[in-house]
């Protein structure tokens, strides 16, 4: 067997797509034999998944306290410690996930004999970053042996906008049913059986568009005063120092019946248990890379409503045919009435769902899976 050692760096294993795919990415090099080493910035505290057995992980070691005050200026440090930590592991192939690790990981291997794949996880002008990092990521992106992209408009913009010709789209998979894992929570601990459940998921409520919901599910509560809408993994107190389950709440009213329907139980590990027994499925996304639990909601069968935003459910949804995709400047009457119209009208919920689910065979993990591993396979050998 081919012996290959390949690196997956990124900052952390916190809760989020990224994150998911990259583990993902990881047991499947593992199952082929192949030796795997996870590398991150942040300490395994801060993890939201489980390490696949077999895979190592190792934190970048911090910088001595006289250089971690330089701040910023501390970067080439970090970028040769990296660089030391790749040697030492001898790594044949390199990915980076997210901008960030990925500039970092492709300024590291300059000069090594290490390939080098990077994968960005968003649509790149809907998230920007800084200038100087802007200017990191035009200098060193066609640096890359490969890039592996989720859409083809991301890809259009990297080769416009950092010259980056070497390519290969490459989805998101999806495995239905999903596992369970910690922490496991029961959809019926919080809503009685038969009351409609409008369901969303995401960890930044901001680029979910969550707080369009609130209009939208304050004018429906009150029609219905069974209606419940659950916004699922939204982490209760701080976020990057914003308290995202206060202000949709301020965002809701005063209204205490409303709040008490308003459902925001944190993270979930069960969330097909919740794919089911939502009534319906919303993501009125901000922008999106490809949206994973919009993916994860279709392959259940689910009745879902998206935003066209910039790249990533227009993939997913036509129309009418197996979901219903809303226009990125639609209004929260357009939302409600979307909304209405399926909770009122099951055999429409029905049929959208099971159009849905074919994702399953169009985003098949096997697939994927030979796709990616093929991919890193011709630059081992290249």
């Amino acid at each position: 067997m081919l012996e290959v050692r390949v690196a997956f760096t990124i900052d952390s294993l916190k809760l989020g797509g990224a994150e998911r795919v990259l583990l993902q990415w990881a047991s499947w090099c593992r199952q082929e034999g192949w030796q795997v080493l996870i590398v991150t910035r942040q300490a395994p505290q801060s993890d939201a998944y489980p390490l696949p057995e077999g895979i190592e992980r190792v934190v970048e070691p911090p910088l001595p306290r006289q250089l971690s005050w330089l701040g910023w200026f501390a970067f080439p440090f970090r970028v040769l410690a990296l660089r030391q930590l790749l040697r030492l592991h001898r790594i044949d192939l390199a990915v980076g996930v997210t901008t960030l690790p990925a500039v970092k990981l492709l300024l590291a291997t300059v000069g090594l004999s290490t390939r080098t794949v990077v994968s960005e996880r968003n649509y790149p002008p809907a998230k920007p970053i800084s200038l100087p990092w802007r200017w990191l990521r035009r200098l060193t992106y066609p640096l890359a042996d490969l890039h592996l992209i989720q859409t083809r408009e991301t890809g259009l913009w990297l080769r416009e906008n950092c010259a980056v010709h070497r390519q290969q789209l490459l989805p998101n998979s999806v495995t239905w049913p999903l596992p369970d894992r910690e922490p496991v929570l029961e959809p019926s601990e919080f809503i009685a059986p038969r009351q409609p459940l409008i369901l969303a998921a995401g960890t930044k409520a901001h680029q979910k568009g969550f707080d369009r919901l609130m209009p939208v599910f304050a004018e429906l509560g009150r029609c219905d005063p069974d209606l419940h809408l659950a916004l699922l993994g939204l982490a209760p107190g701080q976020y990057h120092g914003f308290d995202q389950q206060r202000w949709l709440r301020q965002l809701l009213g005063q209204d205490s019946d409303l709040q008490e329907r308003l459902l925001m139980p944190g993270v979930s590990g069960s969330m097909a248990r919740w794919y089911t027994r939502a009534t319906v499925f919303v993501l009125p996304s901000r922008y999106e890379g490809f949206p994973n639990v919009l993916l994860e909601a279709m392959a259940a069968g689910c009745a879902c409503i998206a935003s066209d935003c910039l790249t990533g459910p227009a993939d997913l949804i036509l129309h009418g045919e197996n979901g219903l995709l809303l226009s990125s400047q639609a209004t929260s009457d357009d939302w409600g009435a979307a909304i209405a119209g399926l909770l009122a009208d099951p055999g429409q919920c029905l049929r959208l769902g099971e159009r849905a689910a074919r994702v399953r065979e169009r985003y098949d993990a096997a697939c994927l899976r030979n796709e990616f591993l093929e991919a890193l396979l011709r630059l081992r050998h290249g």
